[in-house]
């Protein structure tokens, strides 16, 4: 697969804590430059990157990377970002929920995030590494029955990222509406390719550079 094809499934990110205006200043740059779907930014950030970059898509993370926020608060930050000019919203689950068995409460708030972000994307992190596969069958159901875009496998944060038997998994159990983003731990363009290959629409990672580079 060319390089420009990956990368026009790359959700450019930086997400670390200590990001500074310059280093995500230079990764919109980049992200333009490569023409990549989109930047994966901190909420904090959004409104500056749209005044200094009016026509670059911008992606958001809400309840990040941990997830237990309140519904309320996610569907309040998911409103805010999109008035900041957030054109994706990438939310977390609240993975204590589905370990108490309350999926009932997954669909609710994926719902209620859904309604604040409107028509703009919507991506469901599920956090795949702390789950087992019956828990990540049921939250096909709720990413399904909540209304969102996407699934997604990873923050990038937790103790391990994507893998493509969970991308299988979740084709095999998504509604046909749904997509599939991966991400966390995928850096090279042979991984990237494999992932695409396996069915997801979208990639989240910070390894854009390293491909065009390389």
């Amino acid at each position: 697969m060319e390089t420009e094809k990956i990368l026009s499934y790359i959700d450019h990110t930086l997400l670390k804590a200590v990001s500074d205006r310059e280093s995500i200043m230079s990764l919109c740059r980049e992200a333009l430059e490569y023409k990549t779907a989109s930047v994966c930014i901190p909420p904090s950030y959004v409104k500056e990157v749209r005044e200094n970059f009016p026509g670059l898509n911008i992606c958001t993370v809400i309840g990040f990377p941990l997830g237990y926020s309140t519904t309320a608060v996610k569907a309040f930050e998911a409103e805010d970002a999109v008035k900041n000019g957030a054109d994706e919203i990438d939310m977390v689950i609240d993975i204590g929920f589905v370990k108490n068995g309350r999926f009932d409460l997954v669909t609710e708030e994926i719902a209620a995030v859904r309604r604040a972000v409107g028509e703009k994307i919507l991506k469901v992190i599920i956090e795949t590494c702390y789950l087992t596969d019956d828990e990540k069958i049921k939250l096909c159901r709720c990413v399904t029955d909540g209304g969102a875009d996407y699934i997604k496998t990873s923050t990038g944060f937790g103790s391990a990222g994507a893998n493509i038997a969970d991308i299988r998994l979740f084709k095999e159990n998504i509604g046909p509406n749904v997509k599939i983003k991966a991400a966390g731990g995928i850096r090279t363009k042979e991984e990237m390719e494999e992932f695409i290959n396996a069915g997801c629409a979208r990639i989240g990672t910070s390894g854009a550079k390293n491909i065009v580079n390389n």
